[in-house]
């Protein structure tokens, strides 16, 4: 692998924090008096931030760490919780903008979320810095890697929503 390429990009584990970061300011940036337009972009910016991290996560993060973790319900339950996630993204992709219905289900998958993203800043991460300590970087790399071809189909979308969530 190629050692400035090592060096430039940030671990799996820092990865995964800002994109935890990225989603967690795009729900604070949802209001119920937020103009639809507005609503829509953020809300698409979110789902779509999901299903690429939620991706990455599945092929690449969570088999790194079940080579060294065996047993941890958080881990057990990381893709049982992306599975309700993409539930509710589902259901929101299929309902209105703008009712409060939209609303409440945006809700729903901002705690989901968030306790999802609390399991894993509070318990995964930290594991995988003590016990794959050796392999972060080049875990990261595989992860851009595999970031770049599960969002260059969607480049106008994310310039898109991007600009209209401002």
């Amino acid at each position: 692998m190629n050692a400035v390429v090592n060096r430039m990009t940030p671990s799996i584990t820092t990865m995964i924090r800002m994109d935890h970061s990225h989603v967690l300011a795009l729900f604070h940036r949802y209001k119920p008096d937020t103009p639809v337009a507005k609503k829509q972009a953020l809300v698409s910016n979110a789902c779509l931030a999901f299903d690429v991290h939620s991706q990455l996560e599945e092929e690449i993060f969570y088999p790194a760490l079940r080579t060294v973790m065996t047993g941890d319900d958080v881990l057990q339950n990381a893709e049982l919780q992306h599975q309700e996630i993409r539930r509710i993204i589902g259901e929101l992709r299929e309902r209105k903008v703008g009712d409060e219905a939209y609303d409440d289900k945006y809700c729903e998958l901002m705690r989901i979320a968030m306790h999802h993203i609390a399991d894993e800043e509070t318990r995964l991460l930290p594991a995988a810095e003590r016990l794959l300590k050796d392999q972060l970087g080049r875990l990261g790399v595989e992860m851009t890697r595999r970031r770049i071809e599960l969002m260059k189909p969607h480049a106008g979308e994310i310039a898109a929503t991007t600009v209209r969530s401002f």
